[in-house]
C-alpha cells in the first residue's frame, strides 16, 4: 500500500486476475476511515479490513446502526464516528473529532435515485450526500490522511452531466434548480465523484500532500442502496421487485466490495487510478483497472466543480 508523495518512481503493479479479500496484506498498525459502513459495500470492506488487523473507523449518520454493525463484526478494532454528510454542521463536528492520523480515507456513503429532497443547507440531497459532504469532510481532515483517499463512484456516472460545464450550470445541479430527474441527479453525483478524484490526484501531486487519490466502483451489487428510493416513495411493490432483481442478478456485497478493498490496499497504484470489476460491462467480477467516461477526465469541468464545491461548502482545500 506504500505510496510516495507524487506517485513518481513507483513501478505500477498489475492487479492479478482473481484478486480477492484473501490477497489482503496484514494491516496491523494501519487505520482506515469509511463513510457509510453500516451496510453493503462499506460494511463488507470494514469487515475484511478489520479481519486482517486494521483499525477501522465507521462514520455513519446513525450511531445506533453503527453500534449494531460493530457488534455484528465482533471486532475491538472498530470504532465509530457520527457523521451526516447531508448536514454541513454535522460534517464539521465529525471532522473536529478526527484527531488521529488515517492511512486511508474511503468515501463510500451514498444514496441513489431518490425523489427530490433538499438538505438544510439547500443542497439537492444526492449531490449533498454523494459529493459535497464528502468533499467538505475530506478537505477538513486532509492533513490527517497519510496514504490514500478512495472515492466510490458508479457506472451510473455515464448518465451524469453538468450542462455546459460552467460554474453556474454546476451550481444549479448542486442546488437542484434544474428539472429534476432522480437518475440524472444520481448520475451527476457519481460523475462528480470521479471529477473530484482526478482533480484531487492532480492537486495532491503538485502540492506534495503525501497521499494519492483513487476511485473505484462496485459494479452491480446486492446492497440496500437500491431499496432506499422505493422506501422513500412508499412503493412496496417497487421495493420487492428491486430486492428480487438484486437476489437474481446482482453479485454479493462482499464481492462488490473487492474494488474498494483493492483501491485502498493494493501497492503502488498511480493517483487517479479507477478500479472496477473485470466482468462483462464491469457489472461483476474481480478488481481490475478500468477507464471512466471521457468527460470524467475533463480538467476544466473538474476545476469548475472544485470551485463550486468550495463555494457551497465553505471548505477551501489548502
Amino acid at each position: 500500500m506504500s505510496d510516495t508523495k507524487s506517485g513518481r518512481g513507483l513501478a505500477l503493479q498489475k492487479i492479478p486476475s482473481g484478486w480477492s479479500a484473501r490477497n489482503l496484506p496484514n494491516l496491523e498498525g494501519k487505520r482506515f476511515l469509511i463513510t457509510g459502513a453500516t451496510s453493503g459495500i462499506g460494511k463488507e470492506a470494514a469487515r475484511e479490513l478489520a479481519r486482517v488487523g486494521a483499525k477501522v473507523t465507521i462514520a455513519a449518520r446513525s450511531l445506533e446502526k453503527a453500534e449494531s454493525v460493530k457488534k455484528e463484526l465482533s471486532s475491538e478494532r472498530i470504532d465509530l464516528l457520527e457523521l451526516d454528510l447531508a448536514d454541513l454542521e454535522s460534517v464539521r463536528r465529525a471532522a473536529r473529532k478526527v484527531d488521529y492520523e488515517i492511512d486511508v480515507l474511503i468515501l463510500n456513503a451514498g444514496i441513489m435515485a431518490i425523489p427530490l429532497r433538499k438538505t438544510s443547507d439547500d443542497f439537492e440531497m444526492q449531490m449533498a450526500t454523494n459529493h459535497l459532504g464528502h468533499f467538505a469532510f475530506a478537505g477538513l481532515i486532509r492533513e490527517r490522511v497519510k496514504s490514500r483517499i478512495v472515492t466510490i463512484s458508479s457506472q451510473a456516472h455515464r448518465m451524469g452531466n453538468f450542462g455546459d460545464g460552467t460554474a453556474g450550470a454546476i451550481r444549479d445541479v448542486c442546488l437542484g434548480r434544474n428539472k429534476y430527474s432522480p437518475w440524472g441527479a444520481y448520475g451527476a453525483s457519481k460523475l462528480a465523484n470521479l471529477l473530484f478524484t482526478f482533480e484531487l490526484a492532480r492537486i495532491a501531486s503538485a502540492k506534495e500532500w503525501g497521499f494519492t487519490a483513487i476511485a473505484a466502483h462496485p459494479g452491480y451489487s446486492n446492497t440496500n442502496l437500491q431499496s432506499v428510493a422505493p422506501q422513500m416513495k412508499g412503493n412496496i411493490w417497487e421495493e420487492r421487485s428491486t430486492a428480487l432483481m438484486n437476489g437474481v442478478i446482482a453479485q454479493s456485497a462482499a464481492r462488490g466490495a473487492l474494488p474498494t478493498l483493492c483501491a485502498a490496499t493494493f501497492p503502488n497504484l498511480y493517483g487517479a487510478s479507477f478500479i472496477g470489476p473485470d466482468g462483462l460491462f464491469e457489472m461483476r467480477g474481480f478488481p481490475k483497472a478500468v477507464r471512466a467516461r471521457s468527460i470524467a477526465y475533463d480538467q476544466e469541468l473538474a476545476k469548475n466543480l472544485w470551485q463550486v464545491s468550495e463555494e457551497l461548502t465553505g471548505v477551501v482545500w489548502r
